[in-house]
């Protein structure tokens, strides 16, 4: 029972009498109960100080609420009635404490949860970045509107929001951390479904529409069409070839698109953009007649040449056939890369079907119509060897000029199996122009016509009869072929070494063995000397046949079987003595 109610006056006489007093204290009481902590209360004011504003509330002792917490202090006056929230009867100290900061959060907090409620739209100011969204003020309080949330579009620059003041909903309450989230994209959402359901049902091919680029993948773009998205595949983007979309747009971009194809019930819809330009092949033969000098970027290479892009839509082949004059081209990257920008002559063009064919040599003079003026028959040249094949080797005699040295024309005396035999890439070798044919792009070379043809001096040198020396050179299934002085090879047929049969010919003749020998045939024109030891032998003491028998490991023979041996015979393998 509190002293206020004392039923006694300062004269220690009764002012109340005990049923009164009673009456009085119960009434005090009520009034104290009315009053709880956590709600707000009305006061009034009775004092303004310069840290603290005293509020009566009808407790028993005044409230002190901050100066700090009344934004229009200067209007404030004694008396004046205001709400505060009650938030503890009694501290530490035994002092009411009052919040006027936080009655304005609880009534602000009241109109949330009841816009939360009905669905209201509220009006807010989009204040500061944070993670993941933006804190917006919200009737005073900071809300979190998520950057997801802010428009049907992706949002990439959350900036350039920041200090706009725009409409929201709030989607979602959390009462005991006082937590507000809220979107803009769901009241953009109710805006597009009706745009959305016109433009579904106005929809029909050919008709032009403005959007704005949503999405670019590697296979097109998405273009949103005011609630409605559709599809621009990379294929329809432009006449010309391109390796990405993002070539030819960018995000959030305003474009003009045309409706291709339409499935409603799928909500589907194929755009294009090319399709808004001008085809780039009509007209195209007056604009590129053939013999026209052109300049394009190289954007596919192929094993048969490069196709080149002479403006978007237009692309011309580059045959490596023509590429150049001279040059043996085997794949256009020996010419040419991707991306580089090459200049042409258009050599035909085919509007139906839409080919051009493009050519790079024909830009300088054919040097084929000079060659003949510049390398005559029979002129010697030096030449560098680039290359060995199993008929001959290729040899430069200038920057792209090459000639054939055929395998037949690299010696008068050797029979060579193969050109590694007498050169090696690389080398310098001297030639001779045998021939060339302009049409074929050909030219043919000689090198054993560099010096004078030997075998008409040999034919009296290596007459029939003559006995002469030879080294074996090689040894084949047929003989041995012996290399002669002078430096030219014969050929001793397996008949000629031994009058008696020889079991393993690699046993008992080798290279570099000498033997002596007697010319049996000279054939000129064939270029081919056929060789025996048996003609050389007939006639000779039986010692020598003897040291030849001994020396090759051979069946013994006598001076009688060589008199009786058969004379040589053309059945012998003839077609193993001729040289080149």
């Amino acid at each position: 029972m509190v002293e206020a109610l004392d039923s006694k006056n300062g004269l220690g006489e009764r002012e109340y009498s005990d049923a009164e007093f009673q009456e009085l204290s119960k009434l005090y009481e009520n009034t104290m109960s009315s009053i709880s902590e956590g709600e707000i209360v009305k006061g009034r004011i009775v004092h303004i100080g310069e840290q603290y504003v005293a509020v009566d509330i009808g407790f028993k002792s005044e409230g002190a609420v901050p100066v700090g917490e009344f934004p229009n202090i200067k209007e404030l006056k004694i008396g004046e009635e205001v709400e505060v929230f009650l938030e503890s009867v009694e501290n530490k100290d035994g002092q009411l404490i009052l919040s006027r900061k936080r009655a304005d959060f609880m009534r602000v907090w009241e109109r949330v949860v009841k816009a939360f409620d009905t669905g209201e739209v509220l009006k807010g100011r989009c204040m500061r970045r944070t993670k993941g969204g933006i804190v917006v003020d919200l009737l005073g309080i900071d809300a979190f509107l998520p950057g997801s949330q802010i428009d049907v579009r992706p949002v990439r620059d959350f900036d350039a929001f920041i200090g706009k003041e725009m409409e929201f909903r709030v989607v979602k309450v959390n009462h005991p951390s006082e937590n507000v989230v809220v979107s803009h994209k769901v009241l953009v959402e109710e805006e597009l479904a009706g745009q959305r359901k016109t433009i579904l049902e106005s929809l029909e091919k050919g008709q032009i529409l403005e959007g704005h680029v949503k999405a670019i993948t590697d296979f097109g773009v998405f273009v949103d069409l005011g609630g409605v998205d559709g599809l621009v595949h990379i294929t329809d983007l432009s006449w010309g070839r391109i390796s990405h979309p993002s070539e030819v747009v960018k995000l959030d971009q305003t474009v003009n698109v045309v409706v291709l194809d339409f499935d409603q019930e799928k909500k589907r819809i194929s755009l294009g953009m090319k399709q808004l330009l001008p085809h780039p092949w009509e007209n195209i033969d007056l604009k590129y007649p053939v013999t026209t000098k052109v300049q394009g970027k190289v954007v596919s290479l192929t094993d048969y040449g490069a196709f080149v892009e002479i403006e978007k839509g237009i692309e011309g082949l580059i045959h490596i056939s023509e590429m150049s004059w001279t040059q043996h081209i085997k794949h256009p990257s020996q010419v040419v890369s991707m991306g580089q920008i090459v200049n042409a002559v258009i050599l035909s063009l085919d509007k139906d079907g839409k080919k051009i064919s493009l050519g790079m040599k024909q830009l300088e003079p054919d040097p084929w119509l000079t060659l003949l003026q510049k390398y005559p028959v029979s002129s010697k040249h030096t030449g560098i060897v680039r290359n060995l094949t199993n008929f001959g080797v290729f040899v430069e005699l200038e920057e792209g000029v090459d000639g054939l040295v055929h395998i037949s024309d690299l010696s008068w005396t050797k029979k060579i199996r193969h050109p590694g035999e007498v050169v090696k890439k690389g080398d310098k070798i001297d030639v001779v122009i045998l021939g060339i044919d302009v049409d074929q792009r050909r030219i043919s070379l000689g090198h054993k016509q560099i010096a004078d043809n030997p075998w008409q001096a040999f034919e009296t040198t290596y007459k029939v009869g003559t006995p002469v020396e030879g080294k074996i050179v090689r040894i084949i299934e047929k003989g041995v072929i012996v290399e002669l002085p002078l430096g030219v090879d014969g050929f001793v047929p397996l008949s000629q070494l031994s009058q008696t049969p020889v079991k393993n010919i690699s046993e008992s003749f080798h290279v570099d063995d000498v033997l002596p020998l007697q010319v049996i045939e000279f054939d000129k024109d064939n270029k081919k000397i056929v060789l025996s030891v048996i003609e050389y032998l007939r006639g000779k003491e039986q010692k020598i046949v003897d040291d030849y028998v001994s020396n090759h490991k051979l069946s013994p023979m006598t001076l009688k079987d060589m008199v009786t041996a058969s004379s040589f015979s053309s059945e012998h393998g003839g077609n193993e003595t001729s040289n080149n």
